[in-house]
């Protein structure tokens, strides 16, 4: 029943890793790019739905406003940081290539940045959503007790990841956003502007990031450098799964989610470092991942 127990706790703690990575994986998989603020921009989204819940507002509300707000904040980064990041150099129409460098190391500054900034606000001390009794519920399913709240989080991540691939898949944006990732270049020439696309699919990245980020405070205490532990895994999870995509991503929560509490099972001290060497071997034997497919397929 123990064995069992972990299987499950790891599934439903996938779901988390797979939400909080899908924002990764798409910027990836349009773009080619790793956004190493992805974390701390979580963490950020944590904290405003923190203050909002302390001025009053019911969660379901403070997500509300959260998730638009960093939609927003994602497309403003994105036109105002990492496209002229692609300018600097020699890519001005936002084509991928050679200038791929330059808005990582934009996304290391603001990681940087922004780390910084969240410590001066709010301190080094750890805090967490308040959730009610949310946090202790528990379902009894043949024996075992299964988390409300994890539960929730894993159905949120598949309709998150199953919306983001459908979008993809089905809206006239979507299979633009796909030429672009294709080639940006044939697709400026059929009239696209891949800058604006590059925006709206970081924007559709920083929805979800945001929405994890709720989730991660809820569930989690977390300070301003919980960012770094949070891309960490968002990160391992994208790899396994295989780069841009996002079903990928998904399975690749739940091996990293399985791995780390079936790990715990066997020393209580491990189960972090058991994930970290599932996704070494991960690497050795499957570079592209469990499921190798971009975004544009």
């Amino acid at each position: 029943m123990d064995w069992l127990n972990a299987s499950v706790q790891g599934v439903l703690l996938g779901g988390q890793y797979a939400l909080l990575a899908c924002g990764l994986s798409l910027i990836f998989g349009v773009m080619r790019i790793v956004n190493l603020a992805h974390g701390v921009l979580a963490v950020l989204a944590a904290y405003l739905s923190l203050v909002l819940v302390q001025q009053g507002l019911p969660l379901w509300l403070a997500v509300v406003v959260v998730v638009p707000v960093f939609a927003a904040l994602g497309y403003a980064v994105q036109r105002g940081l990492f496209n002229p990041a692609l300018a600097q150099v020699g890519a001005a129409d936002g084509a991928r290539g050679a200038g791929e460098l330059a808005p990582l190391l934009v996304s290391f500054g603001v990681a940087v940045a922004l780390t910084n900034l969240l410590q001066e606000v709010f301190s080094a001390d750890t805090r967490k959503i308040p959730t009610g009794d949310l946090a202790s519920a528990g379902l009894p399913v043949g024996g075992l007790s299964v988390g409300v709240l994890p539960l929730i989080t894993l159905a949120v991540a598949v309709a998150v990841i199953a919306a983001v691939q459908l979008v993809l898949a089905r809206t006239t944006t979507g299979r633009a956003m796909r030429a672009v990732a294709d080639d940006a270049e044939a697709a400026a020439m059929s009239g696209v502007d891949p800058r604006h696309l590059y925006a709206v699919a970081t924007a559709l990245a920083f929805a979800t990031l945001a929405l994890a980020g709720v989730f991660v405070g809820m569930s989690t205490q977390f300070s301003p450098g919980y960012g770094d532990l949070v891309l960490l895994f968002a990160f391992e999870a994208v790899i396994i799964g295989g780069l841009g995509s996002l079903w990928g991503t998904l399975a690749g929560g739940m091996v990293l989610g399985l791995a780390q509490t079936i790990g715990a099972q066997i020393d209580p001290q491990s189960g972090v470092l058991a994930g970290h060497l599932v996704f070494l071997a991960v690497l050795v034997v499957r570079p592209g991942g469990l499921m190798p497919r971009s975004v544009q397929a």
